[in-house]
Parts: C-alpha cells; sequence; structure tokens
C-alpha cells in the first residue's frame, strides 16, 4: 500500500474538485455509480473526434480503426476477467441487461414448467425480475436461498435446494446493500455437483478484488463499465463458450446475422451472434480504458485500500448513539448500509446532501432482503478508490450533526 497515492489518484477525476451547497464534495454513492477519470472521458473524445465510424461494416480507414478499437476493448476484457477467449465476452449495456440476456435464452432453451431456478434473498431486482419474467411465460419456479441475520447466505439450506428440477442458480457475487462477499466458489462447486450452471452477478465485485473466471469456474458472469470508473450504457456477459454455442440470440439483425433470405436466416459466429445492431463501440473504448486504469492501480491495491476505509468507517460510526448496521458479515466489501435512531433514511440522506455528502439512500432495488431485515430503506455508503479517511471523518461529524437536530 506505500505506493497507493489517493491524492495523486483523485487527481484523475475532476468532479471530485467541485463543491455541493459551497462545501467540498464528499461522493460515497459509488455502489451507484463511479465517477470517471479523466483517461476514460479523454480517450473516448478522441475517438469521436478522429475515429468515429460503424464498426465490422466498412472497408474503408475510420471503419477499420474503429472495429481494431472496439475489438481490442473485448481483449482487455477478456484479459481482466482471465476468460478463455474472446469468444466468451458479449458487450451489452450492463448488468441489468446481461442478466435478461441468459435469463430470456436459457429459458427459452432449456427451461418448461415445473423447472426451478435458485436464487438468493440478497438479490438486487435485476437478478429476480427476469427470472420472473420466464416465470409468467413459462412456469417454472423461483427458489430462495436464505440468509443470516448477519447477512450471509445459508450454504447448509442452500445444498438442500437442488433436486431433479433445479436448472439454474443466479446469485450475486457482492451484496449491493449488505456488502456480503458471497464464496462463489463453492456455490458453484456445489452446483456442478449436480451439473447445474451458475450466473453470478459481479455488479459490485469487479469494481473492488480481482475476478478470476475460469478459477471461480462459474458459467455466466455480468458486470457493468459504469460501476467500475467507465461509461455508462455498456456491460460484459461473460459465458462459457459451451454454453454461449446452445443458447439462441437474444435480439436480431444487424451484427448477429450471416445470411438472411424470407425463408431462413443462419446466425454469425460468437461473440456476435448476442450483439444485435450498433454497439456502442466508443463506450466499449471507453471501458477498456477504465480497466486499464484500474489493472494499473492493481486491483489487490484496490482492495486493500478499500478495505482499510470499511474497517476505519465501521470503527468510527459504531460510536455514533443509536446507529445500527444492517448487513455485519465476515467478508464484507466497500459498503455499509445504516439506520441512526428512528431517522428516516430520506432524512438523513437530504440532510447530509446539505453539507456536501452523497449517500444513497432507499431499498437499493432490493426490497425483498429489506423484507427479511425488517426494515424499509437503509442509508447506504460505498466506497471507491479514491475516497479516504477524511472523507469519512466528514461523513461521521455529518451523521452526528443530523441526529443532533433529531
Amino acid at each position: 500500500m506505500t505506493n497507493y497515492d489517493v491524492d495523486l489518484i483523485r487527481r484523475d477525476f475532476p468532479i471530485l474538485e467541485r463543491q455541493v451547497y459551497g462545501r467540498p464534495l464528499v461522493y460515497l454513492d459509488n455502489g451507484a455509480t463511479t465517477q470517471k477519470p479523466r483517461q476514460v472521458v479523454e480517450a473516448m473524445t478522441e475517438e469521436y473526434y478522429n475515429v468515429n465510424a460503424n464498426v465490422h461494416r466498412g472497408v474503408h480507414f475510420l471503419s477499420q480503426q474503429a472495429t481494431e478499437l472496439h475489438e481490442a476493448a473485448r481483449e482487455t476484457v477478456r484479459r481482466f476477467l482471465n476468460a478463455r477467449s474472446t469468444s466468451e465476452i458479449i458487450f451489452t449495456r450492463g448488468t441489468t441487461e446481461s442478466i435478461n440476456l441468459v435469463a430470456t435464452t436459457f429459458g427459452d432453451a432449456f427451461l418448461n414448467e415445473g423447472d426451478e431456478v435458485i436464487v438468493s434473498e440478497m438479490e438486487h431486482h435485476s437478478n429476480i425480475v427476469s427470472w420472473q419474467l420466464v416465470q409468467a411465460r413459462k412456469g417454472i419456479r423461483l427458489r430462495v436461498i436464505p440468509i443470516t441475520d448477519e447477512g450471509e447466505l445459508c450454504l447448509d439450506e442452500f445444498e438442500q435446494m437442488f433436486n431433479e428440477h433445479t436448472r439454474m442458480v443466479s446469485v450475486t457475487h457482492v451484496s449491493n446493500v449488505l456488502g456480503t462477499v458471497n464464496p462463489v466458489k463453492r456455490i458453484v462447486e456445489i452446483a456442478h455437483a449436480h451439473d447445474v450452471p451458475v450466473l453470478i452477478d459481479g455488479a459490485q465485485s469487479t469494481p473492488h478484488f480481482p475476478v478470476d473466471v475460469q478459477a471461480i469456474d462459474c458459467d455466466f458472469f455480468a458486470f457493468s463499465g459504469h460501476k467500475i470508473y467507465g461509461p455508462t450504457g455498456v456491460g460484459v456477459l461473460y459465458g462459457k463458450e459451451s454454453w454461449l454455442d446452445r443458447l439462441p440470440p437474444y435480439m436480431g439483425g444487424g451484427e448477429m446475422i450471416r445470411n438472411v433470405s424470407f425463408e431462413q436466416t443462419t446466425f454469425n459466429d460468437l461473440p456476435f451472434k448476442f450483439e444485435a445492431g450498433t454497439p456502442d463501440y466508443v463506450a466499449t473504448t471507453g471501458l477498456a480504458r477504465a480497466l486499464d486504469y484500474v489493472s494499473a492501480l492493481g486491483m489487490e491495491c484496490i482492495h486493500a485500500h478499500e478495505q482499510e476505509l470499511v474497517r476505519y468507517a465501521m470503527e468510527q460510526m459504531s460510536a455514533i448513539p443509536d446507529l445500527r448496521f444492517i448487513g455485519t458479515p465476515k467478508e464484507k466489501d466497500a459498503v455499509i448500509s445504516f439506520l441512526v435512531g428512528d431517522i428516516h433514511p430520506l432524512d438523513m440522506g437530504t440532510l447530509l446532501d446539505r453539507l456536501g455528502i452523497a449517500v444513497r439512500t432507499g431499498h437499493h432495488c432490493a426490497e425483498p432482503l429489506m423484507h427479511r431485515m425488517g426494515i424499509e430503506s437503509t442509508v447506504r455508503a460505498s466506497f471507491g478508490l479514491y475516497n479516504t479517511k477524511a472523507e469519512i471523518d466528514a461523513l461521521v461529524a455529518g451523521i452526528e450533526r443530523v441526529s443532533r437536530m433529531f
């Protein structure tokens, strides 16, 4: 950690220099979206100004150059996840579309009435509703892994959920509310022992620590660009080639086509089979630059820095009267959800905002989890690679100030 210079890193993020209501911005809503370094914005601007042309379809110089950048971005993602091949890297609009792609195509190809899909109580709505749409269409059943009061999966009960109807396990890597880091490698081992594939929602893990999809051995893995210091509207679905080959296309048109007649259409090879229409090829360049940025800092170093912030924050916040944490798992990532006495989270968040402190309030797109914990909403502070202990001190002082007002 001696080489991790957070003050130097912060200079790459101009927005962190601005003021809100006359106070320095303290941005602690990284779980919702992260800020973008100059390198990402400049790379996208450079492409729009000097390289912009539709990819894959043109013989002219700009199209060829844009295609090279787009496919180089795919290789960057492959390296970042340690996927076996770029054929296993599908560009999407984000984690939500990636999960919907798997749910829809897997549902069409492999799910029938009475089949079961296992999710958990801590899932984001994206990993619940996607499967409920399949449920309404195909008559499948959702099984739910329970969690403990501390916010950890009950793995013993998970192991007992498998039967001859189980077809898929779809779970989050890190809870966006509790910060729980789930033992996904063990989850995959259990599921594979029953010949059941696993989809992992990696939206909250990829920005914070190294991910190796081959080591995890998951069948599908999804993440979003905007949560890992890249642009909005772009994301990734990793899928084992053996599975992607078996799934039908998700949408029709454009790049996913090989030949078309009114009698029959044949589809393109992977990964293009799942990439209908013109991709956001400038955003893929931005995503690649973001992955290069965090890789240069070192994912292990980012993780160590953020873990230090979480430990410090929980120590300091523990001294605030009537504050209670929602989610105290043994393996916790860079998310702290909390409540203070009877203060409504919306009131806390609104008043912290007047102090220049950006936190998230609400159910965080995880209403079933809220119901499990016996609450309606929380305040959530989520940390990124540029946050500091001084910002945590500002958060603690802000919570204390708001508490005194009530």
